[in-house]
Parts: C-alpha cells; sequence; structure tokens
C-alpha cells in the first residue's frame, strides 16, 4: 500500500466549529492532542488549534507551556463568558463582548463623579469655603 492511499480526506470544519475548539483548548487546560481527539476523533492535530487561533485573531504568544494549569485557572476567573451560539458570528460575540466593557467603564466613570462629587461637599462643610463654581454669576 502507497502512503497517499492510507491517508483520510481531510475533513474541513466551519468557523463556529473552528471558535468552539479553541475556546474549549483555552479554558480546560486540557493539550492540543486532547482536544482535538475529543472532537474530531482524531489522534494528531498536527498544529491546525494554533493556526485556527492566528486566524480567529487570538494572541497565541502567550501559548507558552510551562506552568499551564495556572495560567488556566486565572484565565478561566478572568473570561467567564457564555459560549458561542451557532447562529452568532465572532464579530457580533466580539461586538457584544466591547459593549459589555465599555459599561463597565461607564458605571467605574459614573462612581467616581459621585466620589468627587460627595469629596467637595465635605470639603465645603469642614472649610467653609465656596469650592464649586456659581453658574448663575456675570462674567
Amino acid at each position: 500500500m502507497d502512503a497517499k492511499q492510507k491517508r483520510k480526506p481531510s475533513k474541513t470544519y466551519t468557523k463556529d466549529q473552528k471558535y468552539l475548539i479553541v475556546q474549549d483548548y483555552l479554558t480546560s487546560g486540557w493539550s492540543k492532542q486532547a482536544i482535538w481527539e475529543k472532537h474530531t476523533g482524531e489522534l494528531k492535530e498536527h498544529g491546525k488549534i494554533v493556526l485556527w487561533m492566528r486566524k480567529l485573531g487570538y494572541d497565541v504568544s502567550r501559548l507558552a507551556r510551562t506552568n499551564r494549569f495556572a495560567d488556566q485557572c486565572a484565565l478561566m476567573e478572568q473570561k467567564k463568558s457564555e459560549p458561542l451560539v451557532w447562529g452568532e458570528s465572532v464579530e457580533q460575540h466580539q461586538m457584544q463582548k466591547r459593549i459589555e466593557f465599555l459599561e463597565g467603564q461607564l458605571k467605574d466613570e459614573e462612581l467616581k463623579a459621585i466620589a468627587f462629587s460627595r469629596m467637595v461637599d465635605i470639603a465645603e462643610r469642614e472649610f467653609k469655603i465656596p469650592i464649586r463654581k456659581k453658574f448663575n454669576t456675570k462674567p
């Protein structure tokens, strides 16, 4: 038998399937081969997961396998995100994450404004001096 006859035809995967395999790899702490075998039934993944990560826009420079368990635990705590819905594209998912991030920043800024206002109120009361500008005065 020839080596060409022994090779199986390569299977193609949709973008959503690739995304789910990459997410499972990043969040589970398992090896790439274990994830690949779980999702495809094949024993060797031949670097496809890292290739997909590059194509999907993930930072592959952080994939140092030393102390992988501690890194993954910290990453899982930071990224408690919902899995991608099958009809949703990766771009929509990224936009939704961006919106959630910006809403969090807005809440932080609102809390800072309230704290600043209270600080000025306390300073005016304790030092008995007007700090806020009076808007109805003529220039």
